[in-house]
């Protein structure tokens, strides 16, 4: 084994953690744009967009899904509303609730929107009615009904001395409402689908609204009449005015008129130009065909301050745009499905890849959250691996595909494809020393080895096709995992068959079966080669993780810990400990000489598919299929430090107690012992005081200059001393101290101190018993060494020293009299 004088591992912490945040619903950004609210079941989360962060979030204490929000203009207040028919107003910083009141809707919330003076609050329900709030005095002041259906969207004109509200339901029209006489004055009909947007310009004269029905209209709200109606060709989720008197040339805009964004079902923004009814520019895709595009968009929000745009996906990720260009600046995964595999990437693990149940990869940005989105695989993506340097990597999946991918400036892409496998690919592993090869293992029994090109990375459009230069039916059932040895002369793989087998990559043609490890009872979900050993680690279904020799693949060592599968295995501390993830959402580590577990660490509810160390040793990143990602650190160097910083402060204390009992100040003696939090030493100060003259007197003045924090703690060290019948005095005289001084209603106040009372009852009446008996004993054994004296002797005991027998007069006793 390696060496054994290496600093063992004996802990991690949680570094940083990508969680899901958003499930779909209604999407917002605060006004000073630092901030974007979503939905999440029954939360409303706060990410912070610097950092791709959760900074706050809010929840129902009835636990029922939150329908509907709305953040006021002046990012202060947030209400939600939940199907329980209750709207609550919270202070989102503090995540508190500050009011709470019901809905007099008869049906849940289903749109709402604060007026500009963050004063008015409109709800729109599904019964068909809006009512409006005054959120300073609490109050309903408006009940406005006429509306057929479900309230979809409720909005105040952005001029407040107007008093105008504009609705739309399932009648597909928009109403406008006069606020100052609670009237409908006009109907605008346009739309024959749902109405998804208005967006006004800044004169407020102009309104811009989309639909589902692929149609934008024009309103002039001054004549309350449409101006045009504008063909979209997709049903549009959003549309937004583009801000005037800015340069939007780069997207098609040629003169300073009106103009519009659009989104919607294609999943590409367009800009249009109304005058013309003309698209003058359209997004164009990266990485994914138009006719295969998934990513369909549900919300368009402008940012007029940093003239940003932000759109909403189907697939629930938030991305954000830089205009004029509409430049990429970040994505937010808002839900990831189960995490089959994650790996960490990039020079020094800046980023990691993660593969969810889908086609699509993920590749986070560590330091910020932000995330690009690979399209390549066209089925569920099974398992990753990545090559010695970090910038490039191999996926593979049911799509029966390999593919390799290169990182360059933080943006990746497809550099090389494998068609061979006749099933899915469930197992792939990259060469070591150099980017030269591939390793794959499949449902279809086989293993592959896939030579890469020496110019993998130099043509910027062209994907290489691999071909496979040695196949080798390796096992009878499902291949789970391959991995290569360190020099990459060995390959292992590990199979639902339950075994391991051990090959060597030397030959040209063809693999040759080195020998082969059985032991296991279950399949063998994982496998990992030794980094210093030849010694090979696998784990099982069977609830086990072996250690195996490659000399005559005996079983050296096997670990059982886990309560179900163990998924994953990987070696860290050069060799001399493990790392196992398990079905049990469970990652311990080993200590292999040892052959113990040190740490068990509980960070996820469901399987733990995804375990990567980093090429420093000093993190890991886990991935489960409760769909969170977690990066952990190695806490076991500042562990010790904090350590033996506690050692020494300790040390320092311990002289500096020993100096006050010797200058008798018995006071900060007691209280410096009681800061050690260290029963033993502050029993020792108490000894001292009970020795010193008229120590009941300076017992009790001291016990009572304590704080009332250090009064607790001393009751506390009560109950531990009481138990010792060496201590016992000591105890019971603190605490007549304490029960003599300190009202009752002053004691039961103290932390515990019911519970503290109650455990010092059986000791004390033990004790007293234990006394009593010992008492009955002495005067019976007095007794009898005067009845044993030599009749006749001469006393030599003066009739002072003689020991008052009175308490002994019983019966028995008498009789003895009689009879002498």
């Amino acid at each position: 084994m390696a060496s054994s004088h290496l600093h063992f591992k004996t802990n991690y912490a949680v570094s940083s953690k990508i969680e899901p945040f958003y499930k779909g619903g209604r999407v917002q950004i605060s006004k000073d744009e630092n901030y974007i609210f979503c939905t999440c079941g029954s939360r409303v989360n706060v990410l912070e967009i610097s950092t791709g962060k959760i900074v706050h979030s809010v929840e129902h204490d009835d636990q029922e899904d939150i329908t509907c929000f709305a953040l006021s203009s002046d990012d202060e207040l947030l209400v939600t509303a939940s199907r329980a028919l209750l709207l609550k107003q919270w202070d989102w910083r503090q995540a508190q609730c500050t009011r709470s009141w019901r809905a007099i809707h008869t049906a849940p919330v289903a749109s709402m929107t604060f007026d500009s003076t963050s004063t008015l609050l409109a709800t729109g329900g599904c019964d068909g009615t809006i009512k409006l709030w005054d959120v300073v005095k609490q109050y309903c002041t408006h009940n406005l009904r006429g509306s057929s259906g479900v309230i979809q969207l409720v909005q105040f004109h952005p001029d407040i001395d107007r008093l105008q509200l504009f609705s739309s339901s399932m009648d597909c029209s928009i109403r406008i409402w006069d606020l100052s006489s609670s009237q409908c004055v006009c109907v605008l009909q346009s739309h024959y689908s749902a109405v998804t947007s208005l967006s006004f310009s800044l004169d407020g004269d102009t309104m811009v609204s989309s639909g589902r029905d692929k149609i934008c209209t024009v309103w002039d709200l001054k004549q309350q009449k449409a101006k045009r109606t504008i063909p979209i060709y997709e049903a549009v989720e959003g549309a937004v005015i583009l801000p005037e008197n800015q340069d939007f040339s780069q997207i098609g805009v040629k003169k300073p008129k009106l103009h519009f964004i659009t989104a919607g079902s294609k999943g590409i923004l367009r800009v249009w130009d109304p005058n013309t009814a003309r698209c003058v520019f359209s997004q164009t895709l990266t990485g994914v065909s138009a006719a295969d595009n998934p990513r369909s968009l549900t919300h368009l929000l402008l940012l007029p301050a940093s003239l940003r745009l932000a759109t909403v996906t189907a697939e629930h990720n938030i991305m954000l745009y830089q205009l004029p260009g509409l430049t990429t600046l970040q994505q937010f995964v808002g839900y990831s499905d189960e995490v089959l595999d994650v790996k960490f990437l990039g020079k020094d693990d800046s980023h990691i890849v993660v593969a969810t149940n889908s086609c699509q990869l993920n590749v986070f940005e560590l330091a910020s959250n932000s995330c690009q989105i690979l399209y390549g695989h066209t089925d569920t993506i099974l398992s990753l691996d990545v090559f010695r340097k970090g910038l490039l990597f191999a996926s593979c999946g049911k799509d029966k595909l390999v593919c390799v991918w290169h990182m360059a400036g933080g943006s990746v892409r497809c550099v090389a494809r494998g068609y061979s496998h006749t099933n899915a690919v469930g197992a792939v592993s990259c060469s070591r020393m150099k980017a030269s090869f591939v390793v794959s293992g499949s449902l279809d029994c086989t293993v592959k080895v896939w030579d890469l090109p020496a110019d993998l990375t130099a043509a910027e459009d062209n994907i290489h096709q691999l071909t496979p230069r040695a196949t080798e039916k390796a096992h009878d059932k499902d291949v789970n995992s391959v991995t290569v040895s360190p020099n990459d002369k060995l390959l292992a793989s590990a199979s639902q068959d339950r075994t391991a087998k051990l090959w060597s990559l030397a030959g040209e043609g063809s693999l040759g079966l080195l020998g082969v490890c059985r032991g296991h009872r279950r399949g063998v979900w994982a496998v990992c080669f030794s980094p210093v050993d030849q010694v090979l680690a696998t784990s099982s279904a069977d609830g086990t993780t072996k250690l195996w020799s490659l000399q005559d693949f005996s079983c050296l060592k096997t670990f059982e810990g886990h309560d179900a599968s163990v998924l994953k295995v990987i070696f860290v501390s050069r060799g001399t400990q493990l790392l196992t993830s398990g079905s049990d959402g469970l990652v311990k580590l080993w200590t292999i000489k040892t052959n113990e577990c040190v740490k068990t660490l509980d960070a996820h509810q469901d399987k733990v598919w995804g375990l990567h160390g980093s090429r420093r040793d000093d993190k890991m990143v886990t991935g489960s299929a409760d769909s969170n990602i977690t990066v952990w650190e190695d806490v076991t160097e500042i562990e010790m430090a904090e350590e033996q910083a506690k050692q020494e402060e300790h040390i320092l204390k311990q002289q500096e107690l020993s100096n006050l009992l010797q200058e008798k100040k018995y006071l900060k003696a007691l209280g410096l012992a009681i800061s050690l939090d260290q029963p033993h030493t502050v029993l020792t100060v108490i000894k001292a005081i009970r020795q010193t003259e008229d120590n009941s007197e300076l017992l009790e003045k001291t016990v009572l200059k304590l704080r009332v924090d250090q009064k607790e703690a001393l009751l506390r060290f009560c109950v531990a001393w009481n138990t010792n019948a060496k201590n016992c005095q000591d105890a019971q005289v603190v605490l007549q101290v304490l029960l003599t001084h300190v009202p009752p209603e002053e004691l039961l106040q103290y932390q515990g101190a019911r519970t503290h009372l109650e455990a010092l009852v059986p000791y004390t009446e033990r004790h007293m018993q234990r006394i009593g008996r010992l008492l009955q004993a002495s005067m019976f054994l007095n007794y009898m060494w005067q009845k044993m004296r030599v009749v006749g002797e001469p006393s030599s005991m003066d009739q002072d020293e003689e020991m008052d027998t009175g308490l002994l007069a019983q019966p028995f006793l008498t009789t003895d009299k009689e009879r002498e």
